[in-house]
């Protein structure tokens, strides 16, 4: 997002990024609450501005998808190991990877009290697919036969639903797809695919700014750049209801400004500690502080359609990468924070491989080599786009020295105010040079790491890598006859990513957050998220 991550830009991934305009915060007590924080019995955590309306299929970085995940339940889920839960599905059967059946469990109601059908997954997923609604996750449908009727590269859509899709009973639908994916059953994880009732498709705008779900939690209000506040739902069938009363997402803008809220008590939980307070996070918070490794890689990504990366020898970008001193990096400005990427997708993942290469270790003579043999970067100079709210500067300030240091190419960094924005300028075509990419796993098979990323059609790919040999090889991974098969076929994709190198794979995550000592029960699920159902307020 996600993502999304989940697909997710990390703020999304974007792992870490918040937004727009600080608010003040409660204690998580009974005691009376001050203006603008949470009520008694809700938990309150560091989320920013989303960067659309509250719809599944139009959300696909972090700060929305904390919220969509809260309003909305899919087929199913992961548990903390990246393992397949069953949530509104009893089951998702498949013979030949190509027809799935899926069977609903019944008594399942979206929060105005419409029971969640077949019908109700059908129409959803043919709405997020038709090219007239221009949803940004509209690609993840496209294994579905008929996904071009609706969605055509041209022209207007021939018809208004996906063939592949028919509804059997009440709680029973079947997929047909164009061909065999046999991973397909983890992609239904991804919170994309959830249903809708009714009222939705009345008017899809004002839907977003005050959805009606079937999630573990109800909308109840969205004060906009300030906070989006959401209540227990109590006739929640799935396995992860609340044991909170609900969630305060409150937006800062800096992670700075979260911090000392978390350390005086005005909020309850903090994603990620900003560079600044790494040093110092785990005395402060005590039992309340996180370390985990969780499944998300952070990147540089050119934009091919800058006259400085458009037609770029991959030599070029494999000489930057060279340039790099990640483990310096890593160790003293991230604080050990981070691991050296050694691929293009996380340990957590199914099919992560070391690619067993020196491109992603620091050798400024090889390098230099590198660029010099595949005709230098134009102008010898490039920038680096992030948001300026999620702790980003001092680790881009880091790679252009070390970058400069080793080639002499002169690199800058180019902030923009919040996460929205970044978002924004890539989606539009707007970024000068490279941009920070951050990806988290919506799902935890490699294929999602380079699927959604570097395919030519993928909606995330805002590098606008476009490489016929690379979609040709993923085309035949989704094609392999099992899941093992598939995950092999795309490891060879990403053997064939070095070559191309549409990014510049630097670390791997991990979550250092923490707690106040009002709540407790704080865990974090494989792709870094705080699984907020399990926390309880003291």
């Amino acid at each position: 997002m996600r993502g999304a991550k989940s697909a997710k830009w990390v703020a999304g991934a974007i792992v870490v990024a918040l937004a727009a305009t600080a608010c003040g915060g409660g204690d998580g007590g009974d005691k009376e609450k001050a203006k603008g924080s949470a009520p008694a019995g809700y938990v309150s955590i560091d989320v920013g501005e989303p960067q659309k309306p509250l719809m599944p299929a139009d959300t696909n970085e972090s700060n929305g998808a904390y919220v969509i995940r809260s309003l909305f339940t899919q087929l199913l889920d992961f548990d903390a190991k990246g393992e397949l839960v069953y949530t509104n599905a009893e089951s998702v059967e498949t013979e030949d990877s190509k027809s799935w059946t899926v069977k609903l469990k019944k008594g399942w109601k979206f929060h105005n009290g419409e029971e969640v059908t077949a019908k109700s997954y059908v129409d959803a997923w043919n709405w997020y697919a038709n090219i007239k609604n221009n949803q940004q996750n509209s690609f993840w449908f496209s294994d579905i036969k008929g996904y071009a009727d609706v969605h055509p590269e041209k022209g207007e859509p021939k018809a208004d639903a996906m063939s592949g899709l028919k509804v059997v009973d009440d709680h029973t639908f079947t997929i047909e797809l164009n061909e065999r994916v046999p991973y397909f059953n983890y992609k239904l994880g991804y919170t994309t695919w959830a249903p809708m009732p009714k009222v939705f498709f009345d008017d899809p705008k004002a839907f977003g700014q005050k959805p009606v779900g079937n999630g573990p939690y109800e909308f109840e209000k969205w004060d906009h750049k300030k906070l989006i506040q959401v209540k227990a739902y109590a006739d929640y069938q799935g396995p992860n209801k609340a044991q909170n009363k609900g969630l305060q997402f409150k937006n800062y803008s800096t992670v700075e400004a979260a911090y000392r809220d978390v350390v005086s008590g005005n909020l309850d939980i903090i994603r990620q500690v900003g560079p600044t307070d790494l040093p110092k996070y785990k005395s402060d918070l005590g039992a309340g502080a996180i370390e985990q490794p969780y499944a998300a890689i952070q990147t540089l990504v050119p934009a091919f359609y800058t006259k400085t990366f458009k037609d770029i020898d991959p030599k070029v970008l494999q000489g930057l990468s060279m340039a790099i001193d990640r483990d310096t990096i890593t160790k003293t400005v991230l604080n050990n924070t981070r691991t050296p990427a050694t691929s293009f997708t996380p340990p957590e993942v199914k099919g992560n491989q070391d690619l067993d290469t020196e491109v992603f270790t620091y050798n400024p003579e090889k390098a230099k080599k590198l660029i010099k043999d595949g005709g230098g970067v134009p102008g010898n100079k490039f920038s680096i786009q992030y948001n300026s709210d999620g702790g980003h500067k001092e680790w881009v300030t880091a790679v252009c020295e070390s970058i400069r240091k080793a080639t002499g190419i002169d690199c800058v960094g180019d902030a923009k105010p919040d996460f929205p924005t970044d978002l924004e300028a890539r989606d539009n075509n707007q970024v000068k040079g490279m941009y920070r990419g951050g990806w988290v796993a919506d799902y935890p098979v490699n294929v999602n790491f380079i699927k959604e990323l570097y395919h030519s059609k993928a909606e995330s790919n805002n590098g606008r890598f476009s490489d016929k040999e690379i979609d040709g090889l993923m085309a035949e991974g989704d094609k392999a006859e099992s899941l093992e098969e598939a995950v092999a076929a795309y490891q060879n994709v990403e053997k064939k990513l070095l070559e191309k190198m549409p990014a510049i794979p630097l670390w791997y995550y991990r979550i250092n957050g923490g707690h106040g000592e009002a709540v407790d029960n704080v865990s974090v699920d494989y792709h870094g998220d705080i699984t907020l159902t399990e926390v309880t307020v003291k």
